[in-house]
């Protein structure tokens, strides 16, 4: 099947085949059929399939036909971070260029202004993090009454950040009739409920199983002895494996900034991304490595969903996630639109109930990985142990110094013509004592008067 075959417009497939793209992913060939008959649509596939463009695509043709209104958008797009919201942006600038459609994105870490002003002009298409819509319709700045077609992205992702809420306020404030696509990697009970809620009539659509992981992707786990050892262990195997460009995940954010110190420090060309950056400075450092300015990307898992970034190589999960869920997400940046990838995941003793949980929810035992030098220096504590048992058996040997004690008469001996004394404690009391005529033990110092005072 190729794009031509789904009924998009001749305009759209240009920019399609300028793209580079002729032939459609899987969630792709199903869902945009059903997107452009207007239907309501659950699509569950892996991350790295395509999801993106099989609502963008649809979407474009869609909002061909049709004016728009000041503060009114006529779409909604909801993602739950900046990244994907920026991503899904250049998509439609890009698949868009032939079509007469204005973009806004609205998004925490930037100045509000600017895109109170792209509202007032009246946008095709809007979107948007939950957090940022909300702030701006409770000021007054958007009306969603004109809203006729909402897509909820990463919908599982939307539920671990708890924007569940915000999400069903806003979907109170669309029009009944709208058109709503909802897309995830996964569907926990609470996602379920809430397209139960707000779709009608969906088509259901799973290309992969539900928190399947893509077998494009070889996968490990890498047992070490500690957590203080994982630095060891990651910089032996980017150093060993082949690796052309990584992405390393870290459950905290204080752990990211120090474990790209550490990498510059020992040579590596790193960066970081996290949640305490603002949007400008994390979007120059993600351009820097899809540039390959730098080719090791440390982030926390705010760069775990839908991140398209072409040539990753390898993904390591420095720390195990503490959502099994994210495993997936995480794993998926690598390996995208038909590559291979690689993937480790550091075990430390502490990690075993979450890597547990990992391959309870893949369904799969990950196979163990072992590092031949860096894991033998890493786990290796006993050898501390070794010298410090030998150590204890010399004791009673080190302890007896008959060459020191024969030396210690020299002190004594007498000084040269013409030679200074020795500058030791010691051997400055011998000569003070020698000089001053004094008895050891006797008090050389001035005499108190009351001393003198006999008793009546």
């Amino acid at each position: 099947m190729k794009f031509a075959d789904l009924g998009l417009s001749d305009e759209l497939l240009g920019a399609i085949i300028a793209k580079g793209y002729d032939t459609p992913t899987p969630i792709q060939a199903q869902a945009i059929p059903s997107v452009l008959m207007m239907k309501d649509l659950i699509a569950i596939a892996q991350t790295g399939t395509g999801k993106t463009a099989s609502f963008v695509l649809p979407m474009i043709d869609i909002l061909a036909h049709g004016r728009r209104r000041a503060m009114m958008p006529r779409s909604l797009i909801l993602e739950p971070t900046r990244e994907l919201a920026a991503q899904v942006a250049e998509n439609f600038e890009a698949y868009g260029k032939n079509h007469d459609l204005k973009m806004a994105l609205l998004i925490g870490g930037v100045q509000m202004g600017d895109q109170v002003k792209a509202l007032n002009e009246g946008v095709d298409v809007l979107i948007a993090t939950p957090g940022r819509l909300m702030d701006l319709f409770e000021r007054g700045k958007i009306l969603l009454t004109g809203c006729d077609l909402l897509v909820i992205d990463e919908a599982d992702r939307m539920l671990d950040m708890g924007f569940i809420p915000d999400i069903e306020t806003i979907c109170s404030k669309l029009p009944a009739n709208r058109q709503t696509l909802l897309f995830s990697a996964t569907m926990p009970p609470p996602i379920k409920k809430l397209a139960d809620k707000f779709l009608s009539n969906p088509k259901y659509i799973e290309v992969a199983r539900p928190a399947s992981t893509n077998t494009q992707i070889a996968q490990f786990k890498v047992p070490v002895a500690s957590s203080r050892v994982k630095r060891d262990v990651l910089r032996q195997l980017l150093t060993s494996d082949d690796v052309a460009t990584a992405m390393i995940f870290c459950n905290r954010k204080t752990t990211v900034r120090e474990l790209n110190k550490s990498l510059q420090r020992h040579g590596f060309a790193s960066a970081e991304i996290h949640g305490d950056m603002d949007q400008p400075q994390r979007l120059a450092e993600l351009q820097r490595f899809k540039d390959g300015a730098v080719n090791i990307l440390v982030c926390s898992d705010v760069a775990a969903r839908g991140l398209d970034i072409k040539g990753v190589s390898h993904v390591f999960n420095f720390d195990t996630p503490w959502h099994p869920d994210d495993y997936v997400h995480r794993v998926g940046r690598t390996g995208r639109a038909g590559a291979t990838g690689r993937a480790f995941t550091l075990i430390a003793p502490e990690d075993a109930e979450a890597i547990e949980n990992v391959e309870k929810l893949t369904g799969s035992k990950l196979p163990v990985f072992e590092v031949e030098k860096g894991g033998a220096k890493a786990d290796k504590p006993e050898r501390d142990e070794k010298p410090a048992r030998g150590r204890r058996e010399e004791k009673p040997e080190r302890a007896a110094k008959p060459e020191r004690e024969e030396r210690a008469p020299r002190q004594d001996r007498p000084k040269r013509d013409g030679t200074k004394p020795p500058k030791a404690e010691s051997r400055g009391k011998a000569r003070r004592d020698e000089d001053e005529g004094d008895e050891p033990g006797v008090w050389n110092g001035p005499v108190p008067s009351f001393l003198g005072i006999s008793a009546l």
